[in-house]
């Protein structure tokens, strides 16, 4: 791989997904040079926006959250994306099927008191498993940890409480009518990019950092990763000399699981536009159901945490027996024949993710922090797991790659002020 170019590298940004195309897009008007090795054979990592039907439909990341603050909404209206500020009916039960208005008010509220709860954790007071702050015998305990599942990639007896109340949200949710995928790689235009070809090993060895790949050697002055946190755990990228604590760190922060199926209806004017339903209110292991979403004739179904787990493990198919089970048991068994599947995610099953975001575990709570911070002030880490506040979004693995080509361009600074006084008489 190696050229009279690529030997002169000052940065190689390891991962083409949000966080890599922030940090690359950053080094680029500093002036660095840098090429970005990604092992996928497209740029966006687990945001990926894929046309069915000539749908755009996001497979990865679907939702600007903390959308009055994140960039990526002034990012995608700057390319010229449309955003849909419609507000999502997570929360709601469309036409109070299966789930009277009297629920669901119990439901809030339920919810709101958990919540309060976790918003009052003391965070020097140790960690512990999120599960302890359910009331006792709450009735809506497992839609409670089914929303978890959806949120987290995992129910909240696997979720650190301390961990989780940092998460910052602003409440404000909106949508990329072109796809947020869409909007994310299009932050990787004109970006030096090298498309299949994966990392195997990071060597600090030497004066210089040196990095095997599919594709042969490189070398560079610093290494952003930006890899998800089950690479670095499975020890899919090592490190030479080993860094056990980055390891551990990232074993501490594993990919939840949430997936998606798309489901086409016929006669779809029987269903509130931007509308939603949950399968069974009343179960943990059940699915959230969007309705329409921008008007179109489809339905999204959201699967997470152990339902995401066993409907991968069942095989292609599973995702729509499933739903289609469940919205029969909520509109009638008429509707199976209005629905046609139309596109189902994997992330689990997919080898350059193993899951779709990072939860921590309990007494985990500072692991994020702990897979932050540099190496040698040479070796970069970066991605959504390394942010203490945005973790699980776009925007926080984008801020996060901001922050960590920062850190290398003062880097790179100060070696050069120090070189200018050397040299100075």
């Amino acid at each position: 791989m190696a050229s009279p170019a690529l030997d002169d590298l000052e940065v190689i940004v390891i991962g083409a997904g949000a966080a890599g195309l922030a940090a690359a897009a950053r080094l680029t008007t500093a002036g660095v040079s840098l090429t970005v090795l990604e092992a996928r054979n497209r740029i966006g990592g687990r945001a990926y926006t894929s046309n069915h039907a000539d749908y755009p439909l996001d497979l990865g990341c679907g939702w600007l959250h903390s959308a009055d603050r994140n960039p990526w909404t002034r990012l995608a209206e700057a390319t010229g994306f449309t955003i849909d500020k419609t507000t999502p009916a997570w929360v709601t039960q469309s036409m109070n099927l299966g789930f009277s208005s009297e629920d669901q008010a119990s439901f809030h509220k339920a919810s709101q008191h958990f919540h309060a709860r976790l918003a009052a954790v003391d965070l020097s007071g140790g960690d512990f498993a999120a599960a302890k702050l359910l009331e006792p015998g709450c009735r809506w305990n497992p839609l409670i940890d089914a929303e978890s599942s959806f949120m987290n990639g995992a129910e909240l007896e696997r979720v650190s409480a301390c961990d989780l109340t940092r998460y910052a949200d602003s409440g404000v949710n909106w949508r990329v009518r072109e796809g947020y995928g869409a909007a994310i790689a299009a932050h990787g235009a004109g970006l030096p990019i090298v498309l299949d070809c994966a990392v195997t090993l990071i060597d600090r060895q030497g004066a210089r950092l040196r990095v095997e790949t599919s594709r042969g050697p490189l070398a560079a002055d610093a290494i952003i990763l930006t890899a998800p946190t089950s690479l670095i755990a499975a020890q899919t990228i090592r490190f030479r000399p080993d860094l056990p604590n980055k390891v551990n760190a990232a074993s501490s922060l594993p990919l939840g699981l949430a997936d998606k199926l798309v489901m086409t209806i016929d006669a779809p004017e029987m269903l509130p536009v931007d509308g939603h339903l949950f399968g069974d209110p009343n179960r943990t292991a059940t699915g959230s159901y969007h309705l329409r979403p921008f008007g179109r004739p489809l339905i999204e179904g959201y699967f997470g945490g152990r339902l995401a787990h066993e409907l991968e493990a069942e095989g292609q198919g599973a995702f729509f027996e499933f739903a289609a089970t469940e919205l029969a048991g909520l509109l009638g068994g008429g509707i199976r024949a209005r629905l046609r599947p139309l596109s189902e995610t994997g992330w689990g099953r997919d080898p350059y993710a193993r899951g779709s975001y990072s939860y921590a575990l309990p007494g985990h709570a500072d692991a994020r922090a702990a897979l932050a911070a540099p190496v040698e002030d040479r070796l970069f880490f970066a991605g959504e797991a390394c942010s203490l506040h945005d973790f699980t979004t776009a925007h926080g693995a984008y801020l996060s790659g901001l922050e960590a080509a920062e850190k290398a361009i003062e880097q790179f600074r100060r070696k050069r002020r120090g070189a200018q006084a050397t040299r100075a008489p």
